[in-house]
């Protein structure tokens, strides 16, 4: 007898509709499980035999064979487990009734038939829409999140008993079986707020813009300036993450092997400097998110960014660029999303005073030029925001160090406000720094004399053409930032990107 039911299968985050054909005949006891399984899939055969033996059926004096379909794509893990199972059962007569082909199964199975949350299951779940499916089995885990997809009934089972008695008509699940719907947290305490960082009026203004367009941004200064403070103060501006923004950050870390707590706080990501590429980019012989990826929706910071490795560095002006990285092995190409927020800082020189009032630098001008240099121009090229920091004198910037500064919940409400405008202008949330540049201009054109301008510095200052879009991209959040309702990009917000892009920090006082 033959009998075919339906799962997921999955290629890093993007979903396929998997089919788990099943064909029994009498006749010496025999198990093969084709279609490129790996050993964890292979295994399933010991499961499901020992689960369908602790409900009463029997399989002995069978020859089965489960095809996974499609053939030529690898399949891992022991998400197939439940939707093969089922499927024997139809095809032994075990199981009276058809599923219907959009039916969906997924989850482990246990020796006692008790099913067990798997690798993978909430990216699985969100792609179920995706591959046609309307309704979808899966383990009951108290630590999913509350989950509601659009077309898709989902139907929490502790056991293979209970996913048999539901698809027999004997059994409907109680609702106690649905992870209960829990208050998101946005809470931020882990991160300095604004009003504790004393001074540095331009470079909180630099991360506000940075925030409200998604803009990357590059700081230099000696050591104890204050760059890695402001760094860390960059999740507390950002706004909460959406329902969708973070099932996807929380299938990221699952598929990462990393525990995540349920939270509306945008990931903050710190890797060291001694970091693999493959930790920071993602990979291995069975490729993992890596750090770039765990970022998502958020930001990642590259402490002393000219003591990662050159070829690191290298390899994220991809991710930088398109949002995503594709990770290409012998058996399989994947693609993980890494739409973020580079922010990067480093010392002028090895010695780190170069430029400085207070300090002596050691370094000569090729030392210095060498350090600088270990940012390649293409990268260096993909920060829309280069600060220059120096230390703050507390005396200036406020006596004893008391003075009252703006909190960051009061830059979070102006940097949502400014995010709306720009969702409202492309018609889905997407910042001016990832819309087409195409998509941009059309929305927001440039006058002649603006257009004009820009043309002269381009000239003049030898930028390259994407120094220019990147211009104009900022100068639409700084708009955005100043409550322009308008199409139009105000003179000053570009007289102001021109600034953020090339000047120093110093340019608007940052000590006052």
């Amino acid at each position: 007898m033959w009998a075919q039911v339906s799962s997921i299968g999955l290629k890093g985050m993007e979903g396929y509709r998997l089919r788990v054909e099943v064909s029994t005949c009498v006749g010496a006891d025999s198990f093969k499980i084709v279609g490129l399984p790996d050993a964890a899939v292979k295994e399933a055969k010991e499961r499901i035999r020992a689960a369908l033996g602790s409900l009463g059926y029997v399989i002995s004096g069978q020859r089965i064979i489960i095809n996974l379909s499609p053939p030529d794509q690898k399949k891992m893990g022991s998400l197939f487990d439940l939707s093969m199972a089922i499927a024997l059962l139809i095809s032994l007569h075990e199981l009276e009734g058809a599923v219907a082909e959009d039916t969906g199964f997924i989850g482990a199975l246990s020796l006692d038939g008790s099913l067990q949350p798997v690798e993978g299951m909430l990216a699985a779940v969100l792609a179920a829409k995706k591959v046609g499916l309307k309704r979808l089995y899966l383990p009951f885990d108290e630590k999913l999140p509350p989950l509601d997809v659009v077309g898709v009934e989902l139907i929490f089972a502790h056991s293979l008993q209970d996913v048999i008695g539901h698809l027999s008509g004997q059994w409907i699940p109680p609702h106690f079986l649905k992870p209960n719907a829990v208050e998101q947290m946005d809470e931020r305490g882990d991160y300095p707020d604004f009003q504790q960082i004393i001074g540095h009026s331009y470079a909180k203004f630099a991360l506000e813009v940075a925030a409200a367009g998604g803009h990357h941004v590059l700081m230099t200064g000696p050591p104890g300036c204050g760059k890695s403070l402001l760094a860390w103060s960059l999740p507390t501006i950002l706004p909460a993450l959406t329902r969708k923004a973070q099932l996807e950050v929380m299938s990221l870390y699952q598929l990462a092997h990393i525990s995540y707590l349920s939270t509306a706080v945008p990931p903050f990501r710190n890797p060291h400097h001694s970091a693999s590429g493959v930790s920071i980019i993602g990979g291995g012989q069975y490729p993992k998110p890596g750090e770039i990826s765990l970022a998502h929706h958020g930001v990642l910071f590259l402490d002393e960014i000219g003591e990662f490795s050159k070829k690191t560095l290298d390899m994220l002006r991809q991710p930088l660029e398109n949002g995503d990285i594709t990770i290409s092995r012998t058996h399989a190409t994947i693609t993980y999303p890494a739409s973020f927020i580079m922010l990067a800082a480093m010392n002028p020189c090895p010695c780190g005073y170069a430029g400085s009032n207070s300090h002596y630098c050691i370094c000569s001008a090729r030392q210095v030029l060498a350090y600088q240099n270990r940012i390649s121009g293409p990268l260096r090229d993909r920060f829309d925001i280069q600060l220059s920091l120096k230390s703050v004198d507390l005396g200036i910037a406020g006596g004893d160090g008391r003075r009252l500064e703006e909190s960051s919940k009061m830059v979070r409400k102006r940097v949502e406000a400014a995010r709306q405008r720009q969702y409202e202008r492309f018609g889905r949330e997407i910042t001016n720094g990832r819309v087409p540049y195409d998509e941009l201009i059309k929305a927001s054109p440039l006058t002649p004399e603006q257009q004009s301008m820009i043309q002269q510095l381009l000239y003049q200052k030898d930028w390259s053409n994407r120094t220019q879009i990147k211009i104009i991209r900022l100068a639409r959040t700084i708009s955005d930032l100043s409550d322009e309702r308008g199409s139009q990009i105000s003179d000053e917000s570009i007289s102001e990107a021109i600034k953020l892009n090339s000047v120093s920090g110093t340019a608007r006082g940052q000590n006052h």
